[in-house]
């Protein structure tokens, strides 16, 4: 995996790599890539980007509750996955579990900005 420091924070895009079954799924706004390894989901959705957006600062975080995705959330989010993958998911629940992804995705954009906005010099 090539790891570049992108300096143009404002040209920056977040990345969110989520794990699937068997892959990883990398997003960036309407892009995606699926790899693999989380390297080569990335690097797969790095190759869909411009020059410009396509400078990357890797922050990995370990998964705790924060104020952009609570421990109920997350508690949630685990039950569901565990039945999707033992094929005993209900429909309204693959409609909650796919609410919860989003909400996921969209909180690790929101956690991403907060910290990009504490890196601008």
């Amino acid at each position: 995996m090539t790891i570049n420091f992108c300096y143009n924070f404002s040209a920056m895009k977040t990345i969110t790599v989520l794990p699937e079954e068997k892959n990883f799924r990398a997003v960036a706004g309407k892009k995606e890539s699926v790899g693999r390894t989380i390297g080569e989901a990335i690097d797969g959705l790095n190759a869909q980007l411009s020059e410009d957006e396509s400078g990357t600062l890797l922050v990995i975080q370990k998964r705790r509750a924060d104020k952009f995705f609570g421990k109920r959330e997350q508690k949630l989010l685990a039950e569901l996955m565990s039945k999707k993958e033992n094929k005993t998911l209900s429909a309204e629940e693959k409609s909650e579990l796919e609410e919860l992804v989003e909400a996921e995705l969209d909180g690790a954009r929101r956690r991403a900005e907060e910290l990009n906005g504490g890196l601008k010099p």
